[in-house]
């Protein structure tokens, strides 16, 4: 119990920092042979997301300065509105279409479509915005950490809300 409630207190602290909040401590270690199967990947809703959007924690913590990897599974329809990333990033296209448009403000002609399979580099501090504009869609983001989330907006950043 006191290390939950430290766990908390410690989250809450890195959400005045760094502009996040853990989903879970970690996923399986980028140091050791491991593995993750997808029908065990552990999806959880992501404070600085969308009510709707869903975080998944695979490899390493993305709170620590070190390389991480998540899934992002977006229903059809939402919307993450234009926000940034301090880290630099490696998109993949794990199913569905991803929509993701450059640029600080949301702007649907902007966007450009990625299949399956595609993958997308997207240096850190680019503002950016997605849609899930023909259904639901699932990436998977590699980076090195600690992961953050800038809204261009504050009025669009559902922590505040």
């Amino acid at each position: 119990m006191k290390r939950a409630v430290g766990f908390a207190l410690f989250a809450q602290a890195l959400i005045c920092i760094s502009s996040i909040a853990p989903v879970q401590a970690q996923g399986i270690s980028p140091k050791e042979f491991d593995a993750v199967l997808s029908e065990n990947i552990q999806w959880k809703s992501f404070p600085a997301f969308p009510e709707t959007v869903r975080l998944a924690i695979v490899v390493g913590d993305p709170q620590k300065p070190a390389p991480f990897v998540v899934r992002v599974k977006v229903p059809a329809d939402a919307k993450i509105m234009p926000h940034s990333h301090p880290e630099d990033r490696i998109y993949t296209v794990i199913s569905g279409v991803f929509y993701i448009g450059i640029g600080d403000k949301y702007d649907p002609a902007a966007l450009k479509a990625y299949a399956p399979g595609s993958v997308i580099v997207l240096p850190g501090n680019t503002p950016h915005f997605h849609w899930a504009k023909s259904g639901e869609y699932v990436s998977q983001v590699s980076a090195i950490g600690p992961l953050g989330l800038h809204y261009i907006d504050p009025a669009n950043d559902p922590r505040k809300k």
